[in-house]
């Protein structure tokens, strides 16, 4: 059984890595790895052994991240990709996960910015004339920033702190 347990646990790093490549190479996340994220939730959960009440809290973690990140889409900071991400990370990360997750997030996201900032200044065009396409794109001046990328590193960094990583262990 802890086989299952840790398989279905790798799968989320897995997927948060797989979001914030695509988001830095097309600039969206497909729906796809959001809601395999959820789909996963809850087998790898039930597995651990996590009771109603405990998932209960997550999914109210995740519902007020989801809502949260409808608010920072409708203003423009996000992309709907980015949102429904947030969501599911916070989902598994629980109430344990979550704050770090925020804080990291949001360091991450202000970090990713003012490397674009300098990528993106005409000082450094030069460098990138020759760049693969996605490059190229993501140092366009005036272009979007991925998101993803951000949301994925205080995912991978909140995750040890998890509610789900916690309970695995707790069962060695």
């Amino acid at each position: 059984m802890n086989i299952l347990q840790a398989a279905l646990l790798t799968l989320f790093p897995a997927l948060v890595i797989i979001a914030a490549l695509t988001d830095a190479t097309s600039f969206t996340i497909p729906n796809r790895i959001s809601l395999l994220l959820l789909a996963v939730y809850v087998p790898a959960s039930l597995l651990l052994g996590r009771s109603p009440a405990e998932m209960g809290v997550d999914v109210a973690i995740g519902v007020a991240a989801l809502v949260a990140g409808m608010g920072m889409f409708a203003a423009g900071w996000i992309g709907g990709g980015d949102a429904k991400l947030f969501a599911a990370c916070a989902l598994w990360l629980g109430f344990r996960g979550t704050p770090s997750f925020l804080l990291v997030t949001a360091l991450a996201g202000g970090g990713l910015a003012v490397l674009l900032l300098n990528a993106r200044s005409a000082a450094l065009k030069n460098y990138f004339v020759a760049a693969p396409a996605w490059l190229s794109r993501l140092v366009t001046p005036g272009g979007d920033v991925p998101y993803g990328v951000a949301i994925a590193a205080g995912a991978l960094a909140a995750f040890p702190q998890s509610n789900l990583l916690a309970a695995f262990h707790g069962r060695f």
